[in-house]
Protein backbone atom coordinates (compact mmCIF):
# COMPACT_ATOMS: atom_id res chain seq x y z
CA UNK A 1 0.00 0.00 0.00
CA UNK A 2 1.14 3.14 -0.75
CA UNK A 3 0.33 6.41 1.96
CA UNK A 4 -2.27 7.89 -0.34
CA UNK A 5 -4.25 4.30 0.15
CA UNK A 6 -3.25 4.03 3.78
CA UNK A 7 -4.25 7.85 4.17
CA UNK A 8 -7.82 6.72 2.04
CA UNK A 9 -8.51 3.93 4.37
CA UNK A 10 -8.05 6.21 7.70
CA UNK A 11 -10.10 8.53 5.93
CA UNK A 12 -12.93 6.22 5.46
CA UNK A 13 -12.42 4.44 8.93
CA UNK A 14 -12.86 7.97 10.79
CA UNK A 15 -15.89 8.60 8.48
CA UNK A 16 -17.01 5.13 9.77
CA UNK A 17 -16.18 5.73 13.10
CA UNK A 18 -18.68 8.90 13.34
CA UNK A 19 -21.26 7.08 11.62
CA UNK A 20 -21.37 4.84 14.09
CA UNK A 21 -20.89 7.02 17.15
CA UNK A 22 -23.49 9.57 15.37
CA UNK A 23 -26.06 6.32 15.78
CA UNK A 24 -24.91 5.78 19.21
CA UNK A 25 -26.56 9.51 20.70
CA UNK A 26 -29.63 9.27 21.90
CA UNK A 27 -31.03 5.46 21.70
CA UNK A 28 -27.33 4.38 22.57
CA UNK A 29 -25.73 1.54 20.15
CA UNK A 30 -26.85 -2.40 19.86
CA UNK A 31 -23.86 -5.02 20.97
CA UNK A 32 -23.02 -5.55 16.82
CA UNK A 33 -22.20 -1.53 16.64
CA UNK A 34 -19.92 -1.69 19.45
CA UNK A 35 -17.98 -4.26 18.83
CA UNK A 36 -17.69 -2.76 15.30
CA UNK A 37 -16.72 0.43 16.85
CA UNK A 38 -13.45 -1.40 18.62
CA UNK A 39 -12.93 -2.93 15.49
CA UNK A 40 -12.34 0.47 13.38
CA UNK A 41 -10.88 2.20 16.46
CA UNK A 42 -8.09 -0.90 16.33
CA UNK A 43 -8.22 -0.62 12.57
CA UNK A 44 -7.50 2.96 12.79
CA UNK A 45 -4.67 2.24 15.07
CA UNK A 46 -2.96 -0.12 12.91
CA UNK A 47 -3.32 2.46 9.77
CA UNK A 48 -1.89 5.00 11.75
CA UNK A 49 1.32 3.07 13.56
CA UNK A 50 2.15 1.66 9.63
CA UNK A 51 1.53 5.38 8.38
CA UNK A 52 3.89 6.70 10.78
CA UNK A 53 6.66 3.94 9.85
CA UNK A 54 6.41 4.45 6.52
CA UNK A 55 7.05 7.76 6.82
CA UNK A 56 9.59 7.56 9.11
CA UNK A 57 11.97 5.32 6.80
CA UNK A 58 10.94 7.90 3.96
CA UNK A 59 12.41 10.60 6.23
CA UNK A 60 15.82 8.95 6.42
CA UNK A 61 16.15 7.40 2.56
CA UNK A 62 15.04 3.72 3.77
CA UNK A 63 12.37 1.64 1.94
CA UNK A 64 9.02 2.28 3.30
CA UNK A 65 7.72 -1.10 1.67
CA UNK A 66 9.45 -2.84 3.90
CA UNK A 67 6.79 -1.99 6.64
CA UNK A 68 4.10 -4.02 7.71
CA UNK A 69 1.18 -2.84 9.87
CA UNK A 70 1.89 -4.50 13.00
CA UNK A 71 -0.59 -6.73 15.17
CA UNK A 72 -4.07 -5.60 16.95
CA UNK A 73 -2.29 -6.49 20.10
CA UNK A 74 1.11 -4.53 19.90
CA UNK A 75 -1.34 -1.57 19.20
CA UNK A 76 -4.31 -1.63 20.63
CA UNK A 77 -2.65 -0.60 24.09
CA UNK A 78 -1.25 2.89 22.18
CA UNK A 79 -1.85 6.32 23.47
CA UNK A 80 -4.03 8.74 21.20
Amino acid sequence: MTDEEIQELIEKLVAEEKALQDRGVGEGMTEDEHRRLEEVRLELDRQWDLLRQRRGREEFGLDPDVVRARDPETVEDYEQ
